[in-house]
C-alpha cells in the first residue's frame, strides 16, 4: 500500500493505493466529511465506468470529477484493472475549492504513475485450463 496526498485552498485529498495481483484499488478520500460517493473502473482497454451513489439529501455525490479524471490519467499506466472510490466534502465550500479539485487530483495522480513507474508490478500470470482440459 502507498499513500499520496495534496493541499491546496485550504484542504487536502489523500489517495491510499492497494495492489491487488496485476489490479489497482484507490481510495480518494478528504476535506471535512471523507466518504464514497462513487466508483469508477477502468482497464488499459476498456473506457472507465462509474457509480454514483446518492448522498444525504437524495441527490447524487458529484465526486465522479475526481475519480474519472484520476483512472482515465492512469489508464496508459494499467497492466489489470484500476477501481477508484473518491469521496471529498468541504463544509461550505468555495469557488476556489471547487476550482482547486482539478489540479489536486492531477497531482495525485502524477503521484501515483511515479509510484508505478518506480514500483512495477510483476506477478506471475494466471493458469488456466486448456479447451480440452479439465480439473482432476
Amino acid at each position: 500500500m502507498a499513500t499520496f496526498t495534496t493541499t491546496q485552498a485550504g484542504y487536502q485529498m489523500t489517495a491510499v493505493l492497494q495492489v491487488i495481483g496485476r489490479d489497482l484499488l484507490i481510495v480518494v478520500t478528504g476535506g471535512t466529511n471523507p466518504h464514497i460517493g462513487d466508483v469508477t473502473m477502468i482497464t488499459a482497454t476498456t473506457a472507465a465506468q462509474t457509480v454514483k451513489f446518492p448522498s444525504h439529501d437524495g441527490r447524487f455525490h458529484k465526486d465522479n470529477f475526481i475519480s474519472e479524471r484520476l483512472a482515465k490519467s492512469l489508464k496508459p499506466y494499467l497492466s489489470g484493472s484500476c477501481t477508484v472510490t473518491a469521496g471529498i466534502h468541504v463544509n461550505q465550500i468555495t469557488k476556489a475549492q471547487i476550482a482547486a479539485a482539478a489540479p489536486m487530483t492531477m497531482a495525485l495522480s502524477q503521484q501515483i504513475i511515479d509510484w508505478l513507474k518506480a514500483n512495477p508490478i510483476e506477478v506471475a500470470q494466471p493458469e488456466y485450463y486448456g479447451p480440452d482440459d479439465a480439473p482432476k
